[in-house]
């Protein structure tokens, strides 16, 4: 009896795996099949290529063609850009702030207040400081420049990224950067040498999150730049005109937009999960 209800049990966990699994990819295979109609047939709900409908690269043509494949090649040179810079300036400030309030005791103010000021940085919606760096950058004269919405992302991703590295220095035994301050080592170098290749696997999860996030920021692009630094949530959000959505152009730029973080997930999915599990099993 006790076999059959723990077989039960596992034939409904995986029927809900499947029904879930279904769900999440159904869209993604629906804007891939979107993305081979023509514009007539966008709206049929035809799913078989070749059986329902005759496959066209017509919405390929247009996304990658001589009128709209310089703005699209544009917008992707700018989110892989604007992404990559962020993130990593992110991970770099996020990794001296996260290891010195996980080592370092501070008096005046404490480290539990420092984190909790930190943290309520991130609380709050993007739209109250939309308009602060909107007026920051035009006295700057940095409007419509990467480095503009560069700063905006690594200000707003900072607070997740020090809490997160906070966990992971916590985790890591001290004795051994002790054991490497005897041996004659520094404070920055201990850091360095010891505490960030250990925890190689969360600083891989924090840039992976930092990427995905500034990846997908619409607002601070929306405000800080209006032609020379459109991102692509920016240009799929522009295909709405007066005519209505076409929906075979927005299926064929939204499967461009996923891929880049998509394969960067995927070739370092062993350090993500790694990174996104430690310090989960206490012992």
């Amino acid at each position: 009896m006790k076999k059959g209800r723990i077989t039960g049990f596992a034939i409904f966990a995986w029927v809900i795996l499947m029904l879930f699994s279904v769900w999440t990819v159904f869209p993604f295979l629906w804007g891939a099949i979107t993305s081979f109609k023509s514009p007539g047939e966008q709206y049929t709900t035809a799913f078989l290529p070749l059986v329902q409908f005759r496959p066209s690269t017509y919405a390929w043509q247009v996304v990658l063609g001589q009128a709209e494949g310089e703005r699209t090649r544009q917008g992707l040179r700018n989110s892989v850009l604007i992404s990559s810079l962020s993130s990593l300036l992110v991970l770099l400030l996020g990794s001296f702030a996260g290891y010195a309030l996980t080592r370092f005791r501070f008096h005046r103010w404490k480290n539990k207040d420092i984190a909790s000021w930190i943290l309520s940085n991130r609380m709050f919606p993007p739209i109250a400081v939309a308009i602060p760096f909107f007026l920051i950058m035009r006295t700057l004269r940095l409007l419509d420049t990467l480095p503009a919405v560069i700063m905006a992302h690594t200000v707003y991703n900072l607070p997740l990224a020090i809490w997160l590295m906070m966990d992971f220095f916590r985790e890591l035994p001290e004795e051994v950067e002790e054991a490497a301050l005897i041996d004659g080592c520094s404070s920055f170098q201990a850091f360095f040498r010891i505490a960030l290749p250990l925890s190689l696997p969360g600083i891989v999860a924090v840039y992976i999150l930092c990427f995905i996030f500034s990846w997908n920021e619409f607002l601070f692009v929306v405000t800080l730049s209006y032609r020379k630094t459109m991102t692509m949530p920016v240009i799929i959000a522009g295909t709405l005109t007066v005519r209505g959505l076409d929906f075979w152009k927005v299926s064929a730029l939204s499967l461009l937009a996923i891929t880049p973080p998509v394969v960067l997930a995927a070739l370092t999915s062993r350090f993500l999960i790694r990174g996104l599990t430690l310090g989960a099993i206490k012992e």
